[in-house]
């Protein structure tokens, strides 16, 4: 059968999975009455929670004797490792932009990859059905992308397709073309896209790029058959990068993907892509081969992580009372798990026996990953993320890692987003008009400056700034940050918050807690109008006496509490400061709760 494999490439939120559903749809590989959940390939509770991809998933199509294998990524540059692995899967990318918003930060990312391994890219500027589309400006806009990401000339020379992925259609002509359905695509991906080149008569050869564990099949490795035919219960080996054999074994299943399942096969080609099943330690990047096979196959080298926090042992007072996975082995071993499958992050065990350091790209990939472990069942405690410095080998400066931010902002706003990110030592690089009353702004920022300002970006835009966050480089120490102004307000005592005590600390800053709350010492439970850390009593209740007096008791009303996410709270605590997660809350604590402790550790760090 002829063969394709693509990857759809595109910035978070310029509609790949939707324009995969509409390709599945087309091909028949649904029944006519089939019910399809929309997002079919956003298949896990978080990605359809936040309506974004989070893991590579692989589908397949026939279309008028072709089969396409088509490689949905994630868009959000935190994920850009998921990307990396799989572009060495496929033989062209369709670059998908979003008619309004042209080409951001993670486009650029994918596209500068994709072009580097030599893919010749495919177009498609898609929602050019929104009311604020400005196609060919966009058009333009990526041809100039590609010039200055260095594209030869036969990848500059890339066709292009104007889509409505949610209506189902693409043309190449905008003004004059029909809109009746995705047969253009599907024809210039025959054309354009050439078949794999393997080597059929070679012995079985493939790379694992994507791992996963099932529970009746174990390990799952998938990739593409770069040479030979594998068939069930074959004899095989993995081999890892430098060509050290890690173990035999034979394959206990081969499943193919079609449509949106998996299918069991007797025989599979070189040039598709299968996941095998049979092996227990291979992982992602090494070679599975046959017994004669002696080289690995090259895996691309993965962007090293950036960001760090520590996970360690919940050891508060209120500790076991929600998860039931809460020592440190089960801790340790779900993250090892973790970092198998997932290239772009790096455990690394501390001193202290009961906390493991985890480093990712950002702070959404391990807000990512504690969220899916709390929901497992998890309690952990989660320090603030810190950036990973660097040296420089030469003059043995200290770097540190800078990020690109563009910002597309209301023009009554851009003075505010630009005062704010001037004083975390971020460079204005670029200020246009990005059309609609909005301006864009590019700054170059240290990744430490931008660790919780996206909820202080949010309230200074009243909601309606969009910032777009991509690796940049190393650069020199750019000095200190200033972290949160405010200090907080801190539990002295444990029990519950009461309503009345909660009524009476509202002068002192907004809460974080709401009445009936478990708190303990050292928990913090509000924001403090003032500088300084305040230790107060949630737990006093109202003297009772035998008076009564009109007017005296009133109902209380209380202001809402500030409610905290995941990400919120890892971003908002300081240095001296945890997240408890556990499946039910998430708590903000001090790492010392006893008050003693904190002021002795004080007092050494200022003589110190």
């Amino acid at each position: 059968m002829d063969l394709r494999n693509i990857a759809i490439i595109a910035h978070v939120d310029h509609g790949k999975t939707t324009l995969v559903d509409a390709l599945l749809r087309q091909s028949g590989a649904f029944r006519e009455n089939q019910q399809v959940a929309e997002r079919a390939l956003d298949s896990n509770d978080l990605e359809r929670e936040r309506g974004i991809t989070i893991l590579a998933k692989c589908t397949s199509v026939p279309w008028d004797g072709m089969r396409i294998n088509i490689v949905d990524t994630p868009g959000h540059a935190d994920f850009g490792g998921e990307v990396e692995r799989i572009l060495s899967m496929v033989d062209g990318v369709v670059v998908l932009v979003d008619a309004a918003e042209g080409p951001l930060p993670q486009t650029k990312f994918v596209v500068g990859k994709a072009l580097k391994l030599g893919l010749r890219p495919i177009v498609v500027v898609n929602k050019v059905d929104r009311p604020d589309a400005r196609a060919h400006e966009v058009h333009d806009e990526v041809f100039d992308l590609f010039a200055g990401l260095d594209a030869t000339d036969e990848q500059l020379d890339f066709p292009t397709l104007f889509a409505s992925g949610r209506n189902g259609w693409a043309t190449d002509d905008l003004e004059n073309g029909d809109r009746k359905d995705l047969a253009p695509l599907f024809e210039l991906v025959r054309r354009h896209v050439p078949a794999p080149t393997v080597e059929p008569d070679a012995p079985f050869r493939m790379l694992a790029t994507t791992l996963e564990a099932n529970p009746y099949l174990g390990r799952l490795l998938t990739g593409r058959i770069e040479g030979g035919k594998v068939r069930p219960n074959m004899a095989i080996k993995a081999l890892s990068r430098d060509g050290k054999q890690i173990e035999v074994g034979r394959i206990s299943k081969v499943l193919a993907f079609r449509g949106l399942e998996r299918v069991g096969v007797e025989e599979a080609e070189a040039g598709d892509i299968v996941a095998i099943a049979g092996l227990s330690t291979a992982t992602v990047a090494d070679t599975i081969c046959d017994p004669q096979v002696t080289e690995a196959l090259p895996a691309q080298p993965i962007d090293p992580p950036t960001l760090a926090m520590t996970f360690s042992v919940n050891d508060s007072p209120l500790a076991g009372r929600e998860g039931d996975k809460v020592t440190s082995r089960m801790i340790r071993d779900r993250l090892f798990r973790e970092a198998e499958g997932n290239v772009a992050l790096r455990i690394r065990e501390t001193e202290d026996g009961d906390a493991y350091e985890v480093a990712g790209r950002g702070e959404l990939q391990l807000g990512i990953l504690i969220e899916t472990m709390r929901r497992e069942g998890f309690e952990l405690s989660i320090s603030r993320p810190r950036v990973l410095f660097r040296s420089d080998p030469v003059s043995g400066q200290r770097l540190e890692p800078i990020e690109e931010a563009v910002i597309d902002v209301d023009e009554e706003y851009s003075g505010a987003v630009v005062q704010k990110l001037s004083e975390r030592k971020a460079d204005l690089v670029e200020m246009r008009p990005s059309g609609g009353g909005k301006q864009r702004l590019v700054f170059h920022a240290p990744s430490r400056g931008l660790i919780g300002y996206l909820s202080e970006f949010l309230t200074d835009t009243r909601g309606t700034g969009v910032m777009n966050r991509l690796f940049h480089g190393y650069a020199p120490y750019k000095g200190p940050i200033s972290s949160r102004h405010t200090g907080v307000l801190i539990s002295n005592g444990d029990g519950e918050a009461v309503t009345y005590a909660l009524f009476n600390l509202e002068d002192r800053g907004p809460m974080l807690i709401d009445p009936g709350a478990k708190v303990y010492q050292g928990m913090i439970i509000g924001e403090h109008t003032r500088g300084n850390d305040l230790e107060v009593n949630v737990l006093k209740g109202k003297q009772l006496t035998n008076f009564r007096a009109a007017g005296k008791d009133e109902a209380v009303k209380l202001t809402p509490p500030i409610q905290m996410t995941l990400e919120r709270a890892l971003s908002y605590i300081n240095d001296d400061e945890l997240v408890e997660v556990t499946p039910k809350t998430i708590r903000l604590r001090k790492k010392l709760l006893d008050p003693h402790e904190r002021k002795k550790a004080q007092r050494q760090a200022e003589a110190g």
